[in-house]
């Protein structure tokens, strides 16, 4: 497996863990916001392959106690569970990015419990989905597999959603809810532009529009937080 970055060090993207990330090509969505999107298309270098990544993590022993697995979408490697048992036998704990599109892969990974965490993008409400995640004809059958799979392990997960002006209204909220109603944990994060972001000219949501989508899902999922809002 090829690492295409690495953060040495976080203490924002594993919840209750001191980690690093690691961050893994390809995706099979395009996703207009995304801020990793270079990595999507394989137009970047690898930065190491997996044994520089593990000599890496043999020496944070007593620094870090987590590995959190982001990028891309990790779940079309099928050598991850691979990589997940080989960070777990070192004793790191291990969080899981993913969009939710391979339920064949979270399976596995939860039934062998190789995840302490999963975080699973929800890009919009179903009617919205596809032109969302940036594909012409998305089968939203995987990805509602996938968020009823996690609701029902015993896994510590949460869903997020990845607000932007452009994309998202009150009603698209009302829709998730209903979808996930009674999950464990939800955020709300605000689109913030970078360089890498594809498409020009996409903005963050208001705070009062933040503030009253949050309220609407708390309707549906009580744990309902807004990161990156001041």
């Amino acid at each position: 497996m090829k690492l295409y970055g690495l953060q040495k060090m976080t203490l924002l993207d594993f919840p209750g863990r001191v980690a690093c990330t690691v961050f893994l090509g390809g995706c099979d969505f395009r996703c207009p916001f995304c801020h990793n999107y270079e990595l999507t298309t394989g137009a970047t270098p690898a930065l190491m392959d997996e044994d520089e990544f593990f000599t890496f993590l043999k020496k944070r022993r007593g620094l870090l106690d987590g590995v959190a697995i982001t990028g891309g979408e990790p779940c079309l490697y099928r050598d991850l569970p691979d990589f997940m048992r080989r960070v777990r036998e070192l004793g790191f704990g291990v969080k899981l990015d993913t969009n939710g599109a391979h339920p064949e892969a979270l399976r596995k990974i939860l039934a062998e419990g190789l995840a302490d965490y999963v975080a699973m993008d929800i890009k919009n409400s179903p009617a919205k989905y596809a032109a969302t995640a940036g594909v012409e004809r998305l089968d939203l059958e995987p990805i509602k597999e996938s968020v009823h799979m996690l609701m029902a392990s015993g896994t510590e997960y949460e869903f997020r959603t990845t607000c932007v002006a452009e994309f998202h209204e009150a009603a698209d909220f009302e829709a998730i809810g209903a979808w996930i109603k009674g999950a464990r944990r939800y955020f709300l994060q605000i689109f913030t532009d970078r360089d890498t972001v594809p498409f020009g000219n996409l903005h963050a949501p208001s705070r009062e529009d933040m503030l009253n989508w949050a309220e609407i899902m708390r309707k549906y999922v009580p744990d309902t937080e807004i990161r990156g809002m001041d």
